[in-house]
């Protein structure tokens, strides 16, 4: 029942196939080299981070920074897998006894929430009171992919308004130099590019990232509340046949189980 971190291919194809796409018109265009200027990356990159910290806390922008790599690796199961796991310890627990799962919590030491669920419940926690604990944690980790994605909104912001700052400041060097020809292709270099970094975070980095993390955190919540279910069921030692109709009334269609047909 461990959960295997995988990468995902979309998020990573996704960016590759858009950077490559922009590369490639860069490259065609004949002059690459005039597409990277440091002024340029310390404003709107520098700019944007410091800009969003001042929104949040350290320790919340060092949470968010783990939360979002999960947009690329992470380990949420499928639902259905994760519900025929749950049929499976409940058959166990219905034929056994409760006491019977202490067999199975080192295999699902992986899947924290469904560990945490049954361990209460083998600690004799009544299945009223496992249910209030683990809906007060799925809240909790929403709570937390909500902000993280608002981080990510808030840099969505910020990007492109430091690249309008960085435009303002290469057209200002620009001007107070015309009577030095030498200054003016440096100047425009920074005036326009801070304004193409700016707009290619936000719509290439920051808000598709923001999207899959809500993304992400909706399929999340979706298992957890297949492990809430299951241990809750388990807990008021219910038939397993009744767990299988609750969890086919979470699930999508496609998603749903027959274990016991």
């Amino acid at each position: 029942m461990q959960s295997k971190t995988t990468m995902d291919m979309a998020t990573v194809i996704g960016l590759i196939a858009g950077f490559g796409l922009v590369a490639s018109a860069i490259y065609l265009g004949g002059s690459p080299g005039s597409f990277f200027n440091i002024p340029s990356v310390l404003i709107v990159i520098g700019g944007t981070l410091a800009v969003t910290t001042v929104c949040f806390s350290l320790s919340e922008m060092g949470r968010s920074a783990s939360i979002i790599l999960k947009t690329i690796f992470h380990s949420n199961p499928d639902p259905a897998t994760a519900a025929v796991n749950v049929l499976e310890v409940a058959v166990m627990a219905r034929k056994q006894g409760i006491l019977s799962l202490q067999n199975v919590m080192a295999e699902v030491e992986g899947e924290q929430f469904l560990h945490k669920g049954l361990a209460m419940v083998v600690d004799g926690t009544p299945g009223e009171e496992v249910e209030v604990i683990l809906r007060r944690d799925m809240q909790a980790t929403l709570q937390r992919h909500v902000k993280s994605a608002n981080v990510l909104k808030k840099a969505a912001e910020f990007s492109p308004a430091m690249g309008l700052i960085g435009t303002l400041i290469g057209l200002v060097q620009m001007l107070g130099n015309l009577n030095d020809p030498s200054t003016i292709g440096p100047s425009m270099a920074v005036a326009l590019l801070t304004t193409f970094y700016g707009a290619v975070l936000a719509n290439m980095v920051f808000l598709p990232l923001a999207a899959k993390l809500e993304r992400n955190s909706v399929e999340e919540a979706l298992v957890n509340n297949v492990y809430l279910m299951g241990a809750t069921s388990i807990g008021r030692q219910e038939n397993p046949r009744r767990l299988e109709m609750l969890l086919n009334s979470v699930l999508p269609p496609a998603k749903r189980v027959k274990f016991f047909d």
